[in-house]
């Protein structure tokens, strides 16, 4: 039977989950708080590019846009680590053609939202701010930002596709019980930033790779845009011996980049305006449960799993959320009350899995690519999946292994590091790979 699904938020998750449920003969009305981003520039400071893996490009496939964005997404495939002595290093991300891609979120984000709008029963409405959600009778209270109106939607089903700091997420909070939740702040912020192409329009660095300053408690990165330039991104801490609040004029602003990122100052000459122009925006990560509330609401995205940005999963792990509940649909059908409970059950430890792993990878990123044992880490990594095709690293299983759920990833995660660890132990290890002991451990690793 086809309902009346309104939708709060047309951002990523948003937008796509519109298009599947238009797929199944629903009835779907969007509605977006911010103006139509494809008629009016939305404030910078957002921009972030996002890195699309395999998990959501298997979002797109069901929506039939993959081979769309393919078209405006640029392929890294590796670190290009950039060391504080002016030297530089790589580290792929995979197997040979193995990559993350570089999208614009704006450009993905205008791709979903014109396929939704071709779509007879999809409606978007702008400049709608929701203030509440009636649970029990799926009502939805908004105001024109426009005009200043106040606007009741009623529809058969609600969900809260509308970030980190979610409305429909806040009235499950206040109107049910038991509900748990948790946002927790990094001491760390981030500033966006920009290297333009240079004079001829070509790129002033490798373009297929994912550009890292690892500065231990910081650092800078810098992602390929299509008209060739990189939008970089400068997390940093916001008090402290270093950190935003010690950046307080141009020349503060200045010596700090010529010290820690001479060779990125030098492809930035906007810098001090970047800087002072954009704004300082904070990361958090969010967790709650339950996710929905009965037949009616539910949460999907950054609702329901706010993460922060450095394993470049949040944008493919809404993706999957759209993708596992159209599964429960495929399964359950119209019994709605067996969809949502399904959907949240199996989501929820996948969200949890997620945020650690991106909290990890900040660590990572910013103090381990540039660290020798990290390194030779890496290296045995590497020769142990050449030796034997069917291990998967963490990083493989999360990136190129949508099948492999984020929790499995993480799980199995761990007991590789520990294996890891001690291989790395090891003086002159790879002198000695094919000893018994070495190999032991390598069996014991290809057993996880």
């Amino acid at each position: 039977m086809k309902k009346n699904i309104s939708i709060v938020g047309s951002g990523l998750v948003g937008s796509l989950l519109s298009i599947y449920l238009a797929k199944r003969g629903h009835n779907v009305n969007l509605f977006e708080r911010r103006p139509d981003m494809r008629k009016t520039s939305i404030s910078a400071g957002k921009s972030i590019n996002l890195a699309l893996s395999d998990r959501g490009f298997r979002g797109l496939i069901g929506a039939g846009l993959a081979d769309d964005i393919r078209e405006i997404a640029i392929p890294m495939y590796g670190r290009q680590i950039h060391h504080s002595d002016g030297s530089e290093s790589y580290q792929p991300y995979g197997k040979e053609g193995q990559a993350i891609y570089s999208v614009s979120r704006g450009g993905i984000n205008m791709k979903l939202m014109d396929l939704a709008e071709s779509m007879e029963n999809i409606k978007i409405h702008f400049n709608h701010r929701c203030t509440d959600v009636d649970l029990k009778n799926t009502t939805s209270s908004f105001v024109d930002e426009s005009t200043g109106a106040a606007i009741v939607d009623k529809a058969d089903m609600v969900f809260g596709a509308d970030g980190a700091f979610s409305p429909v997420r806040m009235s499950m909070m206040t109107k049910t019980d038991s509900f748990n939740y948790s946002q927790t702040y990094l001491e760390h912020a981030y500033k966006e930033l920009v290297i333009p192409p240079a004079a001829d329009g070509s790129f002033q660095m490798n373009k297929n790779a994912l550009h890292i300053w690892p500065r231990k408690s910081f650092m800078l990165i810098a992602l390929p845009n299509l008209d060739g330039s990189f939008t970089c991104t400068l997390f940093l801490e916001l008090k402290g011996e270093v950190s935003f609040e010690k950046l307080k004029d141009d020349e503060s602003i200045t010596a700090f980049f010529k010290q820690h990122f001479p060779d990125a100052v030098a492809l930035m000459p906007s810098l001090l305006t970047d800087f002072n122009t954009n704004p300082t925006s904070l990361l958090v990560t969010v967790r709650c449960y339950p996710w929905t509330y009965q037949d009616k609401v539910a949460l999907i995205g950054d609702a329901a799993h706010a993460i922060v940005p450095f394993f470049g999963q949040g944008m493919n792990c809404g993706f999957e959320d759209c993708v596992v509940l159209d599964e429960m649909i495929a399964q359950f059908g119209e019994d709605w009350q067996s969809v949502l409970n399904a959907y949240q059950i199996a989501r929820k430890p996948n969200g949890d899995a997620v945020a650690q792993l991106a909290l990890n990878n900040f660590i990572e990123m910013r103090d381990k690519t540039g660290d020798p044992k990290f390194l030779l880490r890496k290296k045995i990594e590497a020769r142990i999946a050449a030796e034997n095709p069917s291990f998967l690293s963490m990083y493989a299983q999360v990136t190129f292994s949508p099948h492999i759920t984020y929790d499995s990833a993480y799980k199995a995660g761990q007991k590789h590091d520990a294996y890891l660890e001690q291989l790395a132990d090891i003086p002159n290890v790879f002198d000695l790979w094919n000893t018994p002991q070495v190999q032991a451990l390598i069996q014991s690793l290809l057993l996880v």
